[in-house]
């Protein structure tokens, strides 16, 4: 049913997606250890890193799921005494 000529295409793609997707790999370590790096300059300069990635995380999210959230935040704490 295959011909060598159909094996060795099919093997030349898949070898092509498995390079494609190390070379992805390589460039996301790389992204990675570039943002370690410009957590470490903040924490360098001062900055409370845990605070930052908190902030970066609320950017990516919508303001009215932020709003939702800090509502139920203050009533679970107004309901436990801690305002």
């Amino acid at each position: 049913m295959s011909t060598p000529d159909a094996y060795a295409i099919t093997a030349e793609e898949l070898r092509q997606f498995i390079e494609r997707y190390e070379h992805l790999e390589a460039e996301k370590k790389d992204i990675t250890d570039q943002q370690k790096e410009v957590m470490a300059e903040a924490k360098g300069r001062g900055y409370d890193t845990k605070v930052l990635r908190k902030i970066i995380g609320l950017r990516k999210r919508k303001p009215d799921e932020i709003a939702e959230e800090e509502a139920v935040l203050e009533v679970y704490k107004a309901a436990l005494g801690m305002e």
